[in-house]
């Protein structure tokens, strides 16, 4: 399944300063049911989000309209420390992606989160502690400011001081994520080279 390519985001952003985000807060267990990669996003942060009634929770952030409102493309979620902590589950991953995040910035990833997040075309930026809190009090100051995350150069951005930071990223799932490839689309780009070689094998 290709992915929408990443090259260079810019995009206000939807703060949630809370560390230890765990994937069953992002998506409880009793939404794992379904196999395709759809409608997960209906599900993201469920028990945060909505009362055991199905009303929305009016303090929590993806029912705050300053940051969520219809008109809002809003592509980058801010968390806190050790995001995606727990179980291994994808659909994680899964259901910030399909809610429309691309990115998400952190001081810290779960390893296995980070891994999963990859894999489905969601961007995870992991920056140092002092950036991560200058991200917060600027979209505290100003909902709007808006970051830039640049993929091929690896660095994000805050564009309305312009202080910016590098960030780590495996090389494969780099040229991955700017093509909007998963691991199967790779190999079918790469059907000519594989053709190629099969020609010199004997049989």
């Amino acid at each position: 399944m290709a992915y929408d390519t990443f090259t260079i985001l810019r995009s206000a952003a939807v703060p949630m300063p809370i560390e230890n985000v765990d994937t069953d807060q992002i998506i409880p267990a009793r939404f794992l049911k379904a196999t395709e990669r759809k409608g997960f996003g209906d599900n993201l942060f469920r028990d945060w989000r909505y009362n055991n009634d199905d009303s929305p929770k009016a303090d929590f952030v993806l029912n705050n309209p300053t940051y969520t409102g219809a008109e809002l493309t809003r592509k980058i979620l801010v968390g806190g420390k050790n995001f995606g902590s727990g179980s291994s589950r994808e659909h994680a991953a899964w259901a910030i992606y399909d809610y429309g995040f691309r990115c998400v910035v952190s001081s810290f990833f779960a390893d296995i989160f980070q891994g999963n997040s990859l894999n489905v075309g969601l961007l995870p930026v992991q920056v140092s502690p002092e950036f991560l809190e200058k991200i917060f009090a600027a979209t505290d100051a100003d909902p709007n400011t808006e970051l830039e995350v640049n993929l091929p150069d690896q660095t994000i951005t805050l564009l309305a001081t312009g202080e910016q930071e590098s960030f780590a990223i495996n090389g494969y799932k780099k040229n991955n994520l700017i093509n909007g490839y998963d691991d199967i689309d790779y190999l079918l780009s790469m059907k000519p080279e594989i053709e190629e070689f099969a020609e010199t094998r004997p049989f």
